[in-house]
């Protein structure tokens, strides 16, 4: 998947804290498809193909369910390879009866909604070939139709779902922010990403490499939304890959001239962006 690889700058796992650990890992085996990777009394750490961390859960102690009108986590999408994998993960879903919150045709990809029982947003989606999204002065063409769920579900009824196919990675990350405008800064100056495409003054998209999104970006939790509380369920941070050490050390200058916080070590680089999301880059 080249928009997921070097010389872009990508997501690739996300951590969240969650407030029973047990209910969580039946969630995300049962129904997302996941394997266990690690797990202790209070951490586990999700994966598709047995050992790339796609998803790492940490239980809270007297945790507080997330709230409303907070910034934070909106969704945490899967990226899996093919229409059929779609089709399988929505029959699946369909019969199972866990609650499906939305489907969606984005013209550039086609995308199921649910939410874990912590209310964390999960989009599981596949990409359409790169050579049907259509561009318009460097904006890519998107927009939210109805999904063609009998067409999905046809071409995954080829065989029996068996789990998140190896090959899925974390496609995107979707934020709520306070405000848009020095958030989409920081992204686009200080970290290196380019705006494809936006709805109205609500949400921005953007990405390297000519992607649809590796991240997104609204407001619709309201402009100002505060950060949430530490002990409040929902994302803890998530990471993106960049290409080298020198790309990471730019990254660093620029934060520097934006006075932007920031910590470097052991060539990780932590920040939060304006609304107070955590963000880990890792080589």
């Amino acid at each position: 998947m080249r928009f997921h690889s070097s010389p872009n700058i990508y997501t690739s796992s996300v951590v969240l804290k969650v407030k029973n650990l047990e209910q969580s890992i039946l969630f995300y085996k049962t129904m997302i498809g996941f394997k266990i990777k690690e797990k202790s009394d209070d951490k586990a750490v999700l994966t598709a193909d047995g050992k790339s961390p796609l998803v790492y859960l940490e239980q809270l102690h007297n945790a507080e369910p997330k709230k409303a009108r907070t910034a934070g986590l909106y969704h945490f999408a899967l990226l899996v390879p093919t229409r059929e994998d779609l089709g399988m993960m929505l029959k699946h879903l369909l019969q199972s009866g866990y609650p499906i919150q939305g489907a969606s045709d984005h013209n550039v990809n086609e995308a199921i909604y649910l939410a874990d029982p912590d209310g964390n947003g999960i989009e599981i989606y596949r990409d359409l070939s790169p050579e049907k999204w259509e561009w318009n002065n460097n904006f890519v063409k998107m927009d939210t139709l109805p999904l063609d769920a009998e067409g999905v579900l046809e071409a995954g009824n080829t065989k029996q779902w068996d789990g998140l196919p190896a090959e899925t990675i974390l496609g995107h990350i979707h934020l709520h922010v306070a405000e848009l405008e020095q958030t989409v800064r920081f992204y686009v100056e200080g970290l290196g990403f380019k705006v494809v495409q936006k709805y109205g003054e609500q949400a921005y998209f953007i990405s390297t490499g000519n992607y649809h999104h590796h991240l997104g970006l609204n407001i619709w939790n309201g402009i100002g939304a505060s950060k949430p509380k530490e002990n409040s369920t929902g994302l803890k941070y998530f990471e993106l890959k960049v290409p080298s050490l020198e790309v990471l050390h730019q990254i660093e200058t620029k934060l520097k001239e934006m006075n932007v916080a920031y910590q470097l070590l052991d060539h990780i680089l932590y920040t939060e962006d304006p609304s107070g999301n955590a963000i880990r880059m890792t080589i």
